[in-house]
């Protein structure tokens, strides 16, 4: 199903309805002007009190760690799904960093290993800097600017069309461009044009060209659309992640793939999915486990609610 956004005059964006949302940035610019200690300490604030009035986002997180991490003791799920839940409100604050921090200071906090994949790929033709979605994704495109001066981000359209407005005008600041997911066309143009294009495909994902490849071990719809993009880019794929450290950030440029895309459109996403694995193996916490990722069933149906309809589930509230 498409993503309605809704569309609205400049003079409607001063709309009463609108200013609790107005109020949110203004707190939100606040807190980007304050010490990054501070800022992760209301971060976590956030987290737990997230946690525990979000009910709903803690079951799905908890299917989602059960069905990825069933070898873990239940109390370590638990555990795991709390520091998720710290990490998400981090990742809140990081999006207020991204939009209004100080660069200077982000460039201080942030360390890079890998760089010069990059650099090599783009000697030869555009790039796909292929990412997940962890907790500090807004973040990631701020600090890719500092590294690249060019990067066109791929993203979802936000509904509240206050958000939409604001948060693409603040992008724009830091990347050249910026490109809504189902925009397939331009992000082939970019990539054409030998642009760095920022994309993620590891949200759920059950339109025209999805299939059902493993992740975790689990039946998942997969988008497989970048073996199309490199096609037809005439592209290379370099893995890119960040993760929040003890002290900051950490920007990695894995090597880029070989012999990608193969024959088989299958293979390709299922070595994507390793990688995309891998990475989240290291830093489980970080990664967006709020998000329906294992929602639907191969033989139909909605997995999440086979999980109300059958408790318990091992670990959950």
């Amino acid at each position: 199903m498409k993503l309605h956004v809704e569309k609205i005059t400049e003079n409607q964006f001063l709309h009463p309805r609108y200013w609790p949302t107005w109020l949110g940035l203004a707190v939100l610019w606040l807190i980007a002007k304050l010490p990054w200690r501070i800022q992760m300490g209301l971060g976590k604030a956030l987290g737990v009190l997230m946690f525990h009035a979000m009910r709903k986002r803690r079951f799905i997180s908890c299917v989602n760690l059960e069905l990825a991490f069933p070898e873990l003791p239940v109390e370590q799920r638990r555990q795991l799904n709390r520091e998720h839940f710290i990490s998400l409100g981090k990742g809140f604050v990081e999006a207020a960093i991204s939009w209004w921090g100080d660069e200077k200071r982000l460039v201080a906090i942030t360390r890079t290993e890998g760089i010069e994949h990059l650099h090599g790929a783009l000697q030869q033709s555009g790039v796909i800097l292929l990412t997940a979605h962890f907790t500090s994704t807004e973040l990631a495109g701020r600090l890719l600017a500092t590294q690249h001066p060019d990067p066109h981000a791929v993203y979802r359209p936000h509904q509240n069309p206050v958000i939409e407005q604001q948060i693409t005008k603040l992008r724009l600041k830091y990347c050249n461009k910026t490109i809504p997911r189902d925009h397939i066309r331009e992000m082939v143009r970019s990539l054409q044009q030998g642009h760095v294009v920022w994309y993620a495909q590891d949200q759920h994902f059950h339109h025209k060209g999805s299939l059902f490849i493993p992740f975790f071990g689990v039946e998942t719809p997969t988008n497989t659309a970048t073996s199309r993009l490199v096609k037809l880019g005439g592209a290379q794929v370099i893995p890119f992640f960040t993760v929040r450290t003890d002290t900051g950030y950490l920007l990695q440029f894995l090597p880029k793939l070989e012999h990608f895309p193969s024959e088989s459109v299958v293979e390709d996403t299922l070595r994507i999915n390793a990688i995309i694995e891998q990475q989240i193996r290291e830093f489980p916490a970080q990664y967006l486990w709020t998000h329906r990722r294992f929602k639907d069933l191969p033989s139909g149906g909605d997995r999440y609610q086979h999980y109300r309809d059958n408790p318990p589930i091992n670990g959950c509230l």
